[in-house]
């Protein structure tokens, strides 16, 4: 009877996977348990400059040294440079003693954005590339349409594998009190809203559309982010685990309420209390995550556990473990269940951890299973390299781009509108954080607003003020100042800034569109606008086809919308869309 060889394809998946792991090395196990970050050169050349990459390694060394072959590009580039980077990285790999090719993640680069800084973004101000331009997901959750967010990762699974992408570091949820209530001035961009079944169901659609029925050779691996543990916040979990997700990163740190004693601190970015991390703690990872929901795939730990930022920026650090050693927080993490390490590169520490006894090489083998299972299971040993031609004509192509132009008009959200919606005719129009070129199309663009019949005033939500910095809004992924539940709020453009704005408001019919990167919208605003309109990720020429009647829009408030000094009402760190009496409640939406 012939050997079992792990590069023949008619043999199970299982013996394949038993057969390379008894080919592989310490070391090259090792590699395997970490996600790291990388940078490409803008034409398509591996970066071998230590600057951007962790610990001053370039790619070759990283690859062929340290055996790693899962890795996150960070970065834009041109559709065409990515696809040869990736088979440039993907023959690096080919090279090494077992040919492991590399699984090769990214985060969201799907969705229309303002935000500056927004890292993984499309549109306008994009720092990404041309994928085709989506609403954030809470704006699908505004929708409501789980058929629709289906197609919305049918299409991010095309794109993501014409290019190279076998993993997307989302879906994302935040934690329970922040998702619920939006304390603390959370950003909830990128969660399907406030509502737990309505999450339910679209996170459900979104991973069938990533991954299919089942994970395969055309399915882009979906990690669900993050995982919160306690009893209170299983049910998105259980929503992706049920979708069949093949992989899940836990928070890094513990969100209050999901475990015993008070927590240390806060969490800057995500609001969440600081105890010793849901990483490298079993009873909140391995007992609900395995136990109650029965998931059987990868966990990857945020990036930042051992060494902090890995990604510059990323301020997730080592919350709760500051005092322990690198390698005991590794071998905590590994106790805890978790297979991998996000943002780290640092394989001699598992090596190390090995060879003193306080890990046995058959924990590491267990994690090394399910990360090479998922290889074997998305084809990556028969299907590592990508065509640069099919490429470009699949990212951003005309379908994928309709679609989600399609989607940005549909997901905005009238909440006020006082006789002014449709505009008619080619009205006089002063705009502020609108193109005036594509304001053009539909009117007279004027410069002076009292020579106006009509304002178009794009803004974005007011922001929780944080002590430290004097930048009105920082993005994610930069580093936050410290704060409390109690946080003073600020007008996002500054006091002055209002002052300007309501005096425009009083002397002209007044739209006004508020991007919605946090559920909070000034009163004043509210109550003095001719109209009201909030977006999720939109073009202008999407707000103004729906402001002069030629697109419908159909959006509902995923969450409900505060005043931003509004105080959370005391109803449970778990509770939807109890911050009180609400400016708008969820759901609110009008017809034109």
């Amino acid at each position: 009877m012939p050997t079992p060889d792990y590069r023949d394809p008619s043999l199970p998946v299982e013996e394949r996977v038993e057969d390379l792991l008894a080919r592989m090395t310490l070391a090259e196990k090792a590699g395997q348990l970490f996600h790291t970050p990388l940078t490409m050169n803008s034409d398509g050349s591996l970066h071998e400059g230590g600057g951007s990459l962790p610990y001053g390694y370039g790619t070759t060394e990283l690859v062929t040294d340290g055996h790693l072959t899962h890795v996150d590009l960070v970065g834009r580039y041109g559709v065409r440079e990515t696809a040869e980077w990736v088979n440039r990285l993907q023959a690096l790999a080919a090279d090494t003693r077992l040919g492991i090719p590399v699984t090769l993640s990214t985060d969201p680069r799907h969705s229309y954005t303002h935000q500056r800084g927004a890292p993984f973004a499309t549109g306008p101000f994009s720092v990404t590339g041309p994928f085709s331009a989506w609403p954030e997901p809470a704006g699908l959750a505004a929708i409501g349409d789980a058929e629709l967010v289906e197609r919305f990762g049918d299409t991010v699974r095309r794109e993501y594998l014409a290019v190279g992408f076998r993993v997307a570091v989302h879906p994302a949820v935040r934690a329970g009190h922040d998702l619920a209530t939006g304390h603390g001035g959370a950003d909830l961009t990128g969660t399907f809203g406030s509502s737990t079944e309505l999450m339910g169901e679209l996170l459900r659609a979104y991973v069938r559309g990533l991954q299919g029925p089942r994970l395969g050779p055309r399915s882009v691996a979906a990690m669900f982010t993050h995982f919160t543990g306690g009893d209170r916040s299983l049910a998105p979990a259980e929503a992706a685990v049920d979708a069949g997700c093949s992989r899940l990163m836990p928070y890094p740190a513990r969100p209050f309420g999901t475990g015993d004693g008070e927590p240390t601190g806060i969490d800057s970015h995500f609001g969440v209390g600081i105890g010793i991390g849901i990483g490298i703690d079993r009873d909140a990872l391995t007992r609900p995550l395995h136990e109650r929901l029965g998931f059987d795939g990868v966990v990857c730990t945020a990036p930042g556990l051992l060494t902090g930022p890995a990604i510059p920026g990323e301020p997730h650090g080592k919350p709760g473990a500051e005092h322990l050693s690198l390698g005991e927080r590794a071998a905590r993490a590994l106790d805890a269940g978790a297979d991998q390490f996000g943002g780290e590169g640092r394989p001699d520490v598992i090596v190390e951890l090995v060879r003193s006894g306080r890990i046995s090489e058959e924990r590491v083998d267990a994690s090394v299973r399910r990360l090479l299972r998922e290889k074997f299971r998305l084809g990556l040993f028969e299907r590592r390299y990508v065509d640069p031609d099919r490429a470009e004509e699949t990212v951003g192509a005309a379908e994928f781009t309709a679609l989600g132009a399609t989607a940005q008009r549909r997901s905005l959200t009238i909440l006020t509108n006082h006789s002014l919606l449709p505009l008619t005719d080619r009205p006089n129009l002063y705009v502020d954080g609108v193109g005036a070129q594509t304001a053009s199309l539909y009117g007279n663009v004027v410069a002076d607003p009292t020579h106006a019949d009509v304002a178009v005033l794009r803004l974005r939500a007011p922001h929780a003020e944080r002590p430290d910095h004097t930048e009105p809004y920082l993005p994610p992924g930069a580093p936050r100042a410290p704060r409390t539940s109690a946080s003073p709020t600020s007008p996002a453009p500054g006091e002055k800034r209002l002052r300007e704005i309501l005096a425009l408001l009083d002397a002209v019919p007044t739209l006004v569109c508020v991007t919605l990167e946090r559920p909070a919208v000034h009163p004043e605003i509210a109550s003095r606008a001719a109209a009201l309109v909030a977006d999720y990720g939109a073009s202008d020429t999407a707000l103004l086809d729906v402001v002069f009647g030629r697109a419908r829009a159909e959006g509902r408030l995923p969450f409900e919308l505060r005043c931003p000094t509004a105080v959370v009402e005391e109803s449970g760190p778990d509770v939807p869309n109890a911050t009180g009496t609400p400016l708008f409640p969820y759901g609110h939406g009008l017809e034109i």
